[in-house]
């Protein structure tokens, strides 16, 4: 995995952000979308990208589509995903302690003395995810927070009081933390991954819409659910719209932070620009059409080398629909499946300016095959 460095883009050479946005940005993230209950967040997004867009689709899972020139064959999807990962409500014990089983990739290991919503039919219920205090647990012996040993405390004492507040098995729990700024430039919260990618999209089409920019192409700006467990909101979609491109982002990891192998995951950094995916998922004239246009407008960007897959929904366009010709913009993040995710604004402006700029180098019916 090698980091690309083009020439260095002028700052200001292009009005990204503005007010309006920061504060969306502001209200999406701190909206709870937990995997399988993404609608409010939706609503949020679908709201917001409404004057920018021609015509819209909801589908049965949550799905949320934005569509521009809806009317034209040729199809081309920006993507991201809207889900946040969660926990569920597995097993509440007669004393009213409440275990959790994930909704996503919940990381264990920061929940003990973390704040969490409890959300019911009644309304939300605070609680707290409880642990022994250390001057009861043994040196040399202590326990580690696993997923099967984290519990929640609710202020209940019984079974029968935490069912009475309307918690039951199966209500998703979320963390409260809310979005910061650390620094000017350091974006920070939980479920940076991916609202910044519905952030991002939702951004392309506002600044297409503001420079009057128009395609020659139906553009489906696509927000989709349930990708912390398995693409499945991406799946769904991509055989209803049957689009012919698809430019998908989504995080990854910044790995110049304490504690994480280079070998192994590869460097990245963030404010060193988008970081763009060579897998076999990613069709390589789409690809090439991508980092000649960062060239072009000087954007710096960071290269990615996936195995097998990217474990993103880049995957679920590029082989559903009979084959769609897929690529992959990730934003560089810090302490991803935590709340206090980071990404660097310099990086999401890149990000949405590459993908403002890629769409408008593909033409109408372009044919991206290797043979033709």
């Amino acid at each position: 995995m090698a980091k690309q460095q083009s020439t260095k883009k002028a700052k200001g050479s292009m009005k990204v952000l503005n007010d309006k946005s920061m504060d969306f940005l502001a209200s999406y993230l701190n909206n709870a979308s937990p995997t399988g209950f993404e609608s409010e967040g939706q609503k949020l997004w679908l709201d917001y990208i409404k004057p920018y867009i021609d015509d819209y689709i909801v589908d049965t899972y949550g799905t949320v589509v934005g569509i521009v020139n809806p009317e034209a064959e040729y199809k081309v999807v920006i993507e991201a995903h809207a889900d946040e990962i969660s926990w569920f409500v597995h097993y509440i014990d007669d004393s009213g302690f409440i275990y959790v089983k994930r909704n996503g990739g919940s990381d264990h290991q920061i929940a003990p003395s973390k704040r969490v919503i409890i959300h019911t039919d009644k309304g939300e219920v605070p609680a707290v995810f409880g642990w022994p205090a250390i001057h009861t647990r043994r040196a040399g012996k202590e326990e580690t927070p696993k997923a099967d040993n984290i519990f929640l405390d609710c202020g209940a004492r019984t079974k029968k009081a935490v069912l009475d507040m309307g918690i039951h098995v199966g209500c998703v729990i979320t963390y409260p933390d809310e979005f910061m700024i650390l620094n000017k430039d350091h974006l920070v919260g939980r479920a940076l991954d991916n609202r910044m990618g519905g952030f991002m999209i939702a951004q392309v089409a506002r600044l297409l819409k503001e420079n009057k920019v128009k395609l020659p192409f139906g553009l489906y700006i696509v927000n989709s659910v349930q990708e912390e467990i398995g693409l499945r909101g991406a799946e769904m979609i991509v055989e209803r719209i049957r689009p012919d491109v698809a430019i998908v982002t989504d995080v990854c990891h910044d790995t110049n932070t304490p504690m994480i192998k280079k070998l192994e995951q590869g460097d990245f950094k963030s404010g060193d620009g988008p970081v763009i995916s060579y897998a076999p998922s990613v069709q390589n004239n789409l690809l090439k059409l991508i980092l000649k246009t960062a060239d072009d407008n000087k954007i710096d960007f960071q290269r990615m080398a996936a195995s097998r897959f990217t474990g993103t929904d880049t995957d679920a366009f590029a082989f559903g629909a009979g084959g769609v010709a897929a690529a992959l913009i990730s934003l560089p993040l810090r302490y991803m499946h935590t709340t206090v995710e980071m990404v660097h604004k310099d990086d999401v402006e890149s990000v949405i300016e590459l993908i403002y700029h890629s769409l408008q180098k593909i033409k109408n019916n372009h044919d991206f095959r290797y043979l033709k």
